[in-house]
């Protein structure tokens, strides 16, 4: 047990950093309970080294960050779909960073830290909303102490019940081993099976550009709805001509105002994330109302302006 923990403590710092950093860079490394065992372990056997970890930490936070900071200021929302594309989070994660940063502002770096899937996005977006370096770096700083402080306190604060798990372990050697990859794989395959059920859960059909195209030299064009929030139209100030501007979260509120007549005519919605999650949302709510004919944009935005098709400023 004893040489455990010594072992655990030659290399604790390097652990600590390389998943704080992993986890802020957007893999999927579970960085919060490494913390709470990282500040159990050196309660036991070094505190000193608490001060090392909250150092580490830190430099993490800040070196992981500024990378998705500074990437959502050169290529603004773009970077952040993708970023999304990418993330095992569901899709859903650049409309609530949105929500977040609209709201509290610099202090939503902090909050983000605890909120899974937004942490790695509420950087990017700070970027793109032009948030300055030193304003940036400030809330950075201060939310990766509390972040750190919080796990390695409680580290410290259950720090036998550590080092009973730590025997355990070292006393059942490879088993244990299997256990953790084990327990790992689930955890990945349930959000794997999560963000599969959300896809699932807004399939329906798309209108796709070329369709939109058409509908709009109709007769009787159809009405054409921008869901994206504040901060997403700030980033983007583009629109589809003669789009209205209404917020998801508005049009999931029965009392949204609409056109009277949109009971009668093709709706359209459009967004700017991933999947057009937030356009099938919108669809969705609108359909419970009785507009069965509300579908969203395939591609959103990007795919209209893609197609060349003009756009206004908002």
């Amino acid at each position: 047990m004893e040489t455990l923990i010594v072992l655990m403590v030659d290399h604790v710092l390097a652990v600590v950093f390389l998943a704080t950093f992993a986890a802020r860079v957007g893999l999927p490394v579970p960085a919060a309970p490494v913390l709470v065992v990282a500040g159990g372990i050196a309660a036991i056997a070094e505190p000193v080294l608490l001060l090392a970890m909250l150092g580490a930490t830190l430099l993490a936070n800040v070196l992981g960050d500024a990378v998705w900071f500074y990437a959502g200021r050169v290529y603004g929302y773009r970077f952040m779909r993708l970023l999304c594309k990418i993330s095992i989070s569901p899709d859903s994660c650049v409309r609530r960073s949105e929500s977040l940063i609209t709201r509290w502002g610099g202090l939503s770096l902090v909050a983000a830290k605890f909120v899974p899937g937004v942490s790695v996005v509420a950087p990017p977006m700070a970027g793109a909303l032009g948030m300055s370096s030193l304003r940036f770096l400030a809330f950075e700083v201060v939310a990766a102490l509390l972040w750190a402080g919080v796990f390695l306190c409680l580290g410290w604060m259950f720090r036998e019940q550590i080092k009973e798990v730590l025997g355990a372990l070292a006393n059942v050697g490879g088993l244990a081993t299997a256990a953790l990859v084990a327990a790992v794989a689930a955890m990945l395959a349930r959000r794997w099976w999560r963000r599969r059920a959300f896809l699932r859960a807004t399939t329906m059909p798309r209108v796709s550009v070329e369709e939109l195209a058409g509908l709009m030299a109709a007769k009787e064009p159809p009405i054409l709805i921008d869901v994206r929030g504040e901060a997403g139209v700030q980033v983007d100030p583009r629109h589809i001509p003669g789009a209205l501007l209404i917020p998801l979260q508005h049009l999931q509120q029965r009392g949204a105002a609409l056109p009277f007549d949109a009971g009668q005519r093709e709706i359209i919605l459009y967004c700017s994330c991933p999947n057009e999650v937030s356009a099938a949302l919108a669809a969705q709510a609108l359909m419970k109302r009785g507009l069965m004919r509300a579908r969203p944009l395939a591609g959103g935005l990007e795919a209209w302006v893609a197609a060349g098709h003009p756009t206004a400023p908002t």
